[in-house]
């Protein structure tokens, strides 16, 4: 069995020594590790991946009887991860996805798509991907979120990508998924955050454009951040050429932040992460 643990506490002396010993008693072997401390707010934070039969939950109660009761301990079976797709109308993010999914290259099960517009049913039809048309036309934003709420909970996905999803969500739906939402952002935050980012790029006279992909939280397009990349512009460029640009870098950062994220190789630490690549 494959097992990845992840573990974030207050930093002191020992601690590898410690879990890669309790690790070693159980007949774990570790095929993979990393370990960061961040200095600044003196805390720990290790990575690791072990092979061997003992029994997980075995492992986990002698891990939390060492270490601190602030600890944060994940250990689970490497496998992939269950989500949901949210999308609304553009294609090259959602349709990069479902190709990788086909050939088995997501490290996730694409167990449905729900859009606010019907424009993306045939190409997840095609794919044989549930797809659920949720209209937000005529609705309150939270009872538009209540309906969604309602497929979501079906599923119990563990996480949401959105792919796309060009509607602001509550606080209420985000809290609802704290640190499980992953959203792919036409800026290189904390630039031109909003909307219409490459019309404000192009009449700031940028040079780099660029993507990010961050969870979401309440406050909009600043939940922390997983990973960014950037093109080269000029002054010929105007804005709907950026924005053609742009959809290439975005499928790309979207694709490898959910990589890390599925492979568990990111930690979220107040407004920030760490991630070992």
């Amino acid at each position: 069995m494959q097992y990845i643990l992840k573990i974030d506490c207050p930093d002191q002396k020992g601690l590898v020594h410690e879990i890669s010993g309790i690790l070693f008693s159980f007949g774990l072997n570790i095929i993979e590790n990393e370990e960061f401390v961040d200095h600044v707010n003196n805390h720990f934070f290790m990575r690791s991946e072990v092979v061997g039969d003992a029994e997980r939950s075995e492992v986990y109660n002698k891990l939390c009887a060492f270490l601190p009761d602030s600890a944060q301990i994940q250990l689970h079976e490497k496998r992939k991860k269950n989500i949901i797709i949210f999308a609304t109308k553009e294609y090259h993010c959602i349709g990069d996805l479902v190709v990788r999914h086909h050939f088995g290259e997501l490290k996730a099960n694409i167990m449905a798509v729900v859009s606010n517009h019907n424009h993306l049913q045939e190409l997840c039809e095609k794919f044989g991907l549930p797809f659920y048309h949720v209209s937000a036309e005529g609705l309150a934003r939270d009872e538009h979120e209540q309906k969604i709420l309602g497929i979501v909970d079906q599923y119990n996905p563990e996480f949401l990508v959105l792919a796309k999803y060009m509607r602001i969500l509550t606080a209420g739906f985000t809290n609802h998924f704290k640190n499980r939402i992953i959203n792919i952002h036409h800026s290189f935050l904390p630039a031109f955050i909003g909307a219409k980012p490459y019309v404000q790029a192009y009449s700031r006279g940028v040079k780099l454009i660029g993507a990010t992909a961050h969870f979401v939280n309440d406050n909009l397009d600043e939940g922390p951040i997983i990973i960014q990349d950037v093109i080269h512009t000029n002054h010929k460029h105007d804005a709907s050429m950026m924005a053609r640009s742009g959809r290439d870098v975005e499928k790309i950062v979207l694709s490898n932040a959910l990589k890390l994220v599925f492979d568990d190789r990111v930690f979220v630490f107040k407004n920030k992460t760490i991630v070992f690549e």
